[in-house]
């Protein structure tokens, strides 16, 4: 099968979190199992360009990428070299994969992909929640679906990481087709190795962003009645960050709260190995692979309703689900550091979960045979 995967940023762009980990990881997958597959992206690295040739194809680790040059930044990533050459070179694909929506790079290439007559699968990511779709330039937004995006996206395939994201996509486009796979994540085989503390230690670990709950997370730490440390891994806009810090200044918990800044993949497990509790009380989030890399460390999570993992967290019993209020997130916090035994059991059997649900094997095989089910669809 000869695949290709059209998205705004591709590795080593790790500036924007997940979907960096989960898309490479998928493409790395497929061409283990004998597929070739390509990736059309962009030379995006936040403000600044990735120092790679565009326009040129490479090898990342086994993958064929083309990074091409944009001539906008975040969040358009308009990019004519790139729909050129998609333009030329589409219809030798047996299926493409867009990942995420909104970006005029991937809208375009949506509808290249449409009028040169090749089966498309969109991967939101997330971009379809109400939560997104009533965020920033909603006028814009709206104008575009129903220009363009409502047509793209009917014609195409959805792909959605958990169930939540696939009643989002069906309240998008009624009776649209479509699959839910799990996201692939890379995690590491390091023992697990914890330490007993007098301060409990909470740790956030993603983009610094309005949607992920910070402020909800700081307002909860005046009312935990034990010794706790917050810390917050990740980078975002200055200006947003600053605010936070300012909250941080007037709930007088300067001393309770540390600012890691972004940090890089040998890092991060380490940080959520040693970490009591992952806490995470996003307005919304599609997937949120550091749920599993935590659960893969042995660290328990907290999680808000708004999270798609909050399901299996909540079924699988590892960890706690929290509302969006900050009484409940104080709440949910302490009946964590409480329960030392559900802790402790979490620690012993978080990894072995997340290798029965999660396993590369499963959801590889899962996707090539949606793949097929895309390309043999005559509807």
């Amino acid at each position: 099968m000869k695949i290709l995967h059209i998205v705004p940023s591709y590795k080593p762009a790790y500036i924007y979190g997940g979907p960096i980990e989960s898309v490479s990881k998928l493409c790395e997958g497929l061409v283990k199992a004998g597929h070739e597959v390509d990736v059309f992206t962009t030379t995006a690295n936040g403000t600044k360009e990735l120092a790679v040739e565009a326009g040129e194809m490479m090898d990342v680790d086994g993958v064929k990428v083309t990074y091409f040059r944009r001539i906008t930044k975040d969040p358009t990533h308009v990019s004519p070299a790139l729909w050129k050459h998609l333009w030329r070179h589409v219809d030798s694909y047996d299926v493409v994969n867009i990942q995420s929506w909104w970006s005029f790079l991937v809208i375009v290439a949506a509808c290249i992909c449409h009028l040169k007559g090749v089966k498309v699968v969109v991967s939101p990511r997330g971009m379809l929640s109400p939560y997104i779709f009533n965020s920033g330039n909603v006028k814009i937004k709206r104008l575009i679906h129903s220009s363009l995006g409502k047509w793209a996206l009917s014609k195409s395939w959805f792909h959605a990481t958990a169930e939540a994201e696939v009643a989002e996509c069906i309240e998008v486009i009624p009776g649209w087709k479509g699959f839910m796979i799990a996201n692939n994540v890379t995690l590491p085989d390091i023992p697990v190795i914890k330490e007993d503390k007098e301060v409990f230690k909470l740790i956030f670990m993603s983009r610094v962003h309005r949607k992920k709950g910070i402020e909800i997370l700081l307002n909860a730490i005046p009312g935990l009645l034990f010794p706790v440390k917050l810390q917050i891994a990740g980078s975002g806009d200055a200006e947003y960050t600053e605010k936070l810090k300012e909250l941080v200044r007037d709930l007088k918990i300067e001393d309770k709260v540390e600012w890691l800044g972004w940090v890089d993949r040998s890092t991060k497990f380490n940080i959520l190995m040693k970490a009591d509790l992952f806490v995470l009380a996003s307005l919304n989030e599609n997937f949120a692979n550091v749920v599993l890399e935590s659960l893969h460390m042995g660290t328990p999570v907290m999680v808000s309703k708004d999270v798609a993992l909050s399901k299996f967290v909540a079924d699988h019993q590892v960890g706690w689900v929290s509302s969006l209020a900050t009484n409940d997130v104080t709440k949910k916090i302490t009946d964590a550091r409480n329960n030392k035994a559900r802790r402790q059991w979490i620690e012993e059997n978080g990894r072995r979960i997340i290798a029965e649900n999660f396993s590369e094997e499963v959801l590889i095989a899962q996707y090539l045979e949606q793949y097929n089910n895309v390309i043999n669809d005559t509807n």
